[in-house]
């Protein structure tokens, strides 16, 4: 280890941060959204989530060598700028994919509860099959309903892999799972947009815990006014600044935390305190596991998923009381206000993985 302590800026969002990096290193927090270059001048390495910016202007002139975000996206991260700057950059693949499996299906079993026992007669749609795709494919056959998804970068071996036009048809639910992205051929910046919903059966309800700006909000708000669509949003495409007529159009509506598990946040900062230890040439023995609670076992492990998981929802994931928290943060103007919004992420009582007590997730 270096003679002076290293020192970190770290977003106070992360999990388990001091766990993981207090004898290692000075760290000092800061709320995401607000660091600025005055902040990061004398660290070493900045920690972050998505809310964070991270350019080579913010970095410029400070001693910062790594960048770890705990996060399965990068797209709130300049990779080009940062490797031109020779700054290393690491992050979280699919930290919190069982988390968003579990989000989505508990909308869907939410919203319609019958589905539980739609076997084949219900088919999900799921756009992009990546860590959380895949993921969210395994439960929903484990449920037995019938699994058809399109990615142009992944063929997975048990779903119906079909192009994106053969999804929008034929899909009972869609589930979003792709990275922002705004150039070449498959974009995904306003994917979702009036031609796509056009191609969508007007009872097919939509469920984007991705990235806000995959689906297009004016053409989501000019379909729900035809069709009357069933729509669950984690994220939205003018983030944090959310509507009440927007709102009001919504099925179910939270504030981007689908994947706020205490397992996937804690994998997530373990992720990059690995990286970052490795960065450093430092050992890298924690495990996150040893930090988190024994839970209650609810699951029968000799039942099947679909005779037991209904009955178990209210304990395991009250989706509603984040739409109700969300919809409480409406100001005078019509408007969630962006503190309340931050205010709910800050705050939110990370739920557990049903693996915590006593699934057996594939």
């Amino acid at each position: 280890m270096q003679d002076k302590p290293l020192k970190i800026i770290a977003d106070e969002n992360l999990a388990l941060t001091d766990y993981f990096f207090a004898d290692l290193a000075d760290i000092e927090y800061r709320a995401g959204r607000g660091i600025q270059a005055s902040d990061v001048h004398h660290a070493n390495a900045l920690l972050v989530r998505s809310v964070t910016k991270v350019t080579p202007a913010l970095l410029e002139g400070s001693a910062v060598e790594f960048v770890g975000s705990a996060t399965i996206g990068t797209d709130h991260i300049d990779l080009t700028g940062l490797a031109v700057a020779n700054i290393e950059v690491s992050h979280a693949p699919g930290c919190n994919a069982q988390a968003v499996a579990e989000y989505v299906v508990t909308a869907i079993l939410t919203l319609q509860p019958e589905k539980i026992h739609a076997g084949r007669d219900f088919c999900l749609g799921i756009v992009g099959l990546g860590n959380v795709g895949s993921r969210l494919a395994m439960l929903a056959q484990r449920l037995g309903w019938r699994v058809i998804g399109t990615d142009p970068n992944v063929q997975l071996p048990d779903v119906e892999n079909l192009n994106f036009a053969q999804v929008l048809a034929q899909s009972d639910a869609i589930s979003i799972h792709v990275p922002l992205t705004r150039t070449g051929i498959h974009a995904t910046y306003h994917l979702f947009n009036a031609d796509t919903f056009a191609q969508m059966k007007p009872d097919c309800f939509l469920i984007n815990s991705a990235r806000g700006e995959v689906v297009s909000e004016q053409a989501l708000l000019d379909d729900i006014a035809k069709t009357r669509r069933l729509v669950v949003l984690d994220v939205f495409e003018h983030e944090p600044v959310i509507s009440q007529n927007l709102l009001d159009h919504l099925a179910l509506a939270t504030p981007h935390i689908a994947g706020y598990s205490l397992e996937g946040k804690a994998r997530g900062t373990q992720m990059i305190y690995q990286a970052f230890c490795q960065h450093f040439n430092l050992d890298a023995p924690k495990q996150f596991e040893s930090q988190l609670a024994d839970m209650p076992e609810l699951f029968n492990s000799d039942q099947p998923l679909q005779t037991q998981l209904l009955a178990l929802l209210p304990q395991l994931y009250d989706i509603r009381a984040d739409d109700q928290a969300l919809r409480a943060g409406l100001n005078t103007e019509g408007m969630v206000d962006a503190t309340h919004f931050d205010y709910l992420r800050k705050t939110y009582p990370l739920r557990r993985e049903w693996a915590a007590y006593g699934d057996q997730v594939l």
